[in-house]
């Protein structure tokens, strides 16, 4: 069987490495907000070109902690609209509808899934006070345009990065477009920890000290407590992990570039749509999902085949019981994309064999 991604062989590349980072955690005898949290932040920050990257317990908690320091700041208040693309994974929604804000779920770009600038341009009202636009798949949402919308309304911006570290847009980074951008390194992300783990990335110097309060229990000075805040602190540990596979992740995602590419030479099959793909440097892969009409068939074929797939995603938030006061919304575009979408296997550490077995198996299918 092709696992559909083996983080057990991903990161037995850097066994040693991610051991001894252990051990020094360990021996330093201190584990919370200690010297691996300040230099993994400082190192981010500089991978993403940004100011500050603030340390969090998990890529949601990037969203609503942002989400939330804009209301202690007056910028956000409760019932604002945020605008972000309906065939997004309900992280970006939770986030939203968790501080009393009001998601405005727009069609994506059919093709390339992402935040589609003309939906969002006709869904603007007087209570629109922000855009969340999410890089789904490992390509950036079109960002200039995007803050061009949010410059003429005076909007703020919070990308969504859980699945695109290192993209880019003429050079500029995701995490470095937006007033403010979440990332996620769950274990699958292509910058994964070994657990939960999360940041905020932003150039506004009064956002960073907010952020940082917030995620303490609301405290700039230990036992004085300027907010309501919360626990949501990335540890040492897993600061400690991530400062080790930082390093590689450029690497990384030349090789999901290469596996990308061989997908996209090599699936011929009719029944198959392919990604979409702006710019074939820019694009950092964290999935390569395919459309299909007969989407389970194909699932199932491949299955007997050896090749493992999965859906991302299935459901679509406005169809889910959590939301059901939107079960009746229609919005036709996004839920012909999560009855069709299949992502393959894409793994770093995939071989040229297994890689040709994956396309072998896609060409093999017939309805």
């Amino acid at each position: 069987m092709i696992n559909f991604l083996d983080l057990k062989a991903i990161n037995n590349q850097y066994q040693q490495e991610l051991k001894d980072a252990c051990v020094r955690v360990i021996d330093s005898g201190w584990y919370i907000m200690g010297n691996e949290l300040t230099q993994f932040e400082t190192e981010f920050a500089a991978y993403c070109g940004t100011k500050h990257a603030i340390g969090v317990a998990n890529g949601l908690d990037a969203l609503i902690l942002t989400l939330r320091a804009w209301k202690e700041l007056g910028k956000l208040q409760a019932g604002d609209e945020v605008i972000v693309q309906a065939n997004t994974y309900i992280a970006s929604v939770l986030a939203i509808t968790e501080n009393d804000l009001v998601p405005v779920l727009v069609e994506p770009n059919p093709a390339t899934y992402n935040l589609d600038p003309t939906t969002v341009a006709a869904a603007i009202t007087a209570k629109t006070k922000a855009i969340l636009p999410v890089h789904l798949y490992g390509q950036l949402s079109p960002m200039p345009e995007i803050m061009a919308i949010a410059k003429k309304h005076n909007l703020l911006v919070l990308e969504d990065c859980a699945q695109a570290h290192g993209a880019e847009i003429n050079g500029q980074r995701a995490g470095n477009w937006g007033n403010a951008a979440s990332f996620s390194f769950y274990p699958g992300k292509n910058l994964g920890a070994l657990g939960d783990a999360g940041a905020i990335t932003t150039n506004d110097d009064e956002l960073a000290r907010t952020l940082k309060a917030l995620r303490n229990y609301g405290s700039h000075k230990k036992y004085e407590n300027l907010y309501q805040g919360v626990n949501s602190r990335l540890d040492e540990i897993q600061a400690a992990m991530l400062r080790v596979k930082l390093p590689y992740l450029e690497a990384e995602t030349i090789r999901r570039q290469k596996i990308s590419q061989a997908y996209r030479s090599g699936i011929t099959n009719p029944l198959v749509t392919l990604p979409h793909v702006i710019d074939e440097l820019a694009h950092v892969w964290h999935l390569f999902v395919v459309r299909c009409e007969q989407r389970e068939a194909l699932q199932a074929y491949l299955a007997e085949q050896g090749v493992q797939t999965l859906i991302h995603y299935p459901v679509a938030p406005h169809k889910q019981q959590a939301y059901s006061q939107w079960n009746n919304i229609s919005l036709p575009v996004t839920e012909e994309i999560h009855q069709q979408v299949l992502s393959l296997p894409l793994d770093p550490t995939m071989s040229e064999e297994a890689v040709a077995q994956v396309i072998a198996a896609v060409n093999g299918f017939n309805a």
